[in-house]
């Protein structure tokens, strides 16, 4: 079920608006019964440390590794609904990390607020994202994903900001922030 409380209606334009509405509908004519809440993971610090090959890892040990959630999401190429993610407010200097592998993906002076209901920003960490076009919705679209272990983040798109005019419109449950 899509949570609505926290839509904010002073962040709804016309664009936002039939985006938002196309996805409801989507939702509730596909019907992922996905409830979008986090939870901790179990991975251990020394995973992020150590040399695993994380594309080597099988869709078994994903699924113990990550919530339902965040599998659907990573593993699937899935999306949250929009306005779900706490990630949204989130204002502090750090970085934001993948959060199936810990690699940092985006700094947070990258951040800014796209009025889409997802976590928005204008450029990543050089080298640490991958992108392959998407035709899931028959428009082609780029989506991005985590250089080191593939886990799907979102997609990329012409009308972000300046310096560079992208948005990497991200999930948020794909994504730990790390404070600095």
């Amino acid at each position: 079920m899509i949570n609505t409380r926290n839509i904010n209606p002073r962040n709804i334009n016309r664009r936002n608006f039939v985006f938002t509405s196309t996805t409801i509908a989507l939702a509730g004519v596909f019907g992922t019964g996905i409830s979008y809440a986090r939870s901790d993971k179990d991975i251990k610090e020394t995973d992020m440390a150590s040399n695993i090959d994380w594309k080597s890892i099988k869709k078994s040990e994903w699924k113990t590794r990550l919530t339902e959630d965040e599998f659907y999401v990573m593993r699937k190429e899935g999306t949250e609904a929009p306005w779900s993610s706490d990630l949204n407010d989130e204002k502090r200097a750090g970085t934001f990390n993948c959060a199936a592998c810990g690699l940092p993906l985006f700094e947070s002076v990258t951040k800014y607020e796209s009025g889409t209901g997802w976590p928005s920003f204008w450029k990543p960490i050089a080298g640490n994202i991958g992108t392959k076009r998407d035709f899931k919705l028959l428009v082609p679209r780029t989506e991005y994903h985590c250089k080191r272990c593939g886990a799907h983040q979102g997609h990329v798109f012409k009308d972000g900001p300046n310096p560079t005019g992208l948005r990497y419109c991200n999930n948020g449950i794909a994504l730990d922030f790390v404070p600095s």
